[in-house]
């Protein structure tokens, strides 16, 4: 594993986003969960939901009034087992853990519990609240729908977001079976990050207004926002390699994410007001945590579970072909190369940094990359 860019540690790295996060507002406990939501995307290698989402989606929104820096997290509905609330607009970090931890406390008591939530925000890497489960031996599922950007199969506006559903499965190994992936083949992250690293986005992943397929990835992220290009679902364009599939486990997280809890839907999520104006992302999410000690009990779900990823890792390997691997692995092994270095700071986000660093008068803060 080979990296080029700079680091700088993690606890530098948390410090200065806390801070710019307080200097706009957020209050100092939340703006550390904010922070480190962020981080652990990048100690995973997901560097489309980390440190280069810091400004362009919580900084930029904060300033445009679209995304409240107080979060007011209110528990609408309740009952032993479930719960509904309503995030106000707040951080979606902030309301990502509360949500999970309470669906969390529920499956102690009674075996499962499940949490849905509307009126939230941008919430990160949807594994983070994964994760906070299988932590404690639990399965954690959870899903959001989010601004419209995936065309239905056979069509070519975008109706549906990314709909990243997000499973959690602890195993008796070093680090738990994590799937978390969007709907669509490429998530608008991973295209901005090809954007700002001056990458072509592949083929195949975005289709246009007359149905061909795009790849110039700033163009794209302006489609997008015009309307002018969706994302493909799973599987790709048209039924030939199943995009109906994609298509449908998207409409089930968008369901899910808005009818348990009256929540907002589709265009509803555009951000976009009548009169062309910028308006908060009202988006929804579910959180369901499963106690596996009310089964068979922890460990005989952990040892299971573990050994049906080490059969599969195990099976026969296609030629050429080093490695198989199981859901997890590759940003465990992330973790460990980055653990001692930190976060590799690309050359736009160092700029950032800076920028953002000098205009708030954040004078402590001195990053390596500035010596280089």
């Amino acid at each position: 594993m080979q990296e080029k860019r700079p680091f700088i540690s993690w606890e530098l790295a948390e410090d200065f986003m806390a801070a710019v996060f307080e200097k706009h507002g957020v209050p100092e406990s939340d703006a550390h969960i904010c922070a480190e939501v962020l981080l652990e995307s990048d100690r995973r290698g997901i560097e489309s939901h980390g440190c280069n989402r810091f400004k362009p989606i919580y900084i930029d929104r904060i300033r445009d009034g679209i995304l409240n820096p107080k979060t007011e997290f209110e528990i609408v509905k309740e009952t032993a087992t479930t719960a509904v609330a309503d995030g106000h607009n707040g951080m979606g970090m902030v309301i990502g853990i509360k949500a999970m931890q309470l669906a969390i406390d529920k499956a102690k008591a009674y075996g499962m519990g499940m949490v849905a939530v509307r009126n939230s925000t941008h919430y990160g890497i949807a594994g983070y609240y994964a994760t906070m489960c299988t932590e404690n031996d639990m399965i954690g599922i959870t899903g959001t729908n989010a601004r419209p950007s995936i065309a239905p199969t056979f069509g070519v506006e975008n109706m549906l977001g990314t709909n990243p559903i997000t499973f959690g499965l602890p195993t008796d190994e070093d680090f738990p079976f994590v799937l978390d992936c969007a709907t669509s083949i490429s998530q608008r992250g991973k295209i901005e990050f090809y954007a700002r690293n001056g990458m072509d986005t592949p083929s195949g992943m975005v289709i246009g207004r007359d149905g061909t397929a795009l790849t110039d990835s700033e163009g794209i992220l302006r489609g997008l926002n015009s309307g002018e290009a969706a994302l493909t679902p799973l599987g790709g364009i048209g039924e030939e390699l199943a995009g109906y599939k994609g298509y449908g486990y998207a409409t089930v997280v968008e369901i899910l994410s808005a009818a348990l809890q009256a929540g907002s839907f589709l265009k509803m999520l555009s951000g976009i007001g009548e009169n062309g104006e910028k308006i908060p992302y009202p988006l929804g999410h579910f959180f369901i945590a499963i106690d596996t000690e009310a089964f068979m009990g922890a460990e005989t779900f952990k040892k299971t579970a573990g050994e049906i990823l080490r059969q599969l890792r195990a099976s026969e390997k296609a030629p050429g072909q080093e490695r198989i691997y199981t859901a997890g692995e590759k940003e465990h092994e992330v973790r460990q190369f980055r653990k001692d270095r930190g976060v590799p700071i690309g050359g736009a986000l160092q700029k950032e940094f800076i920028s953002m660093r000098d205009e708030l008068g954040l004078t402590q803060f001195v990053f390596p990359f500035e010596k280089i």
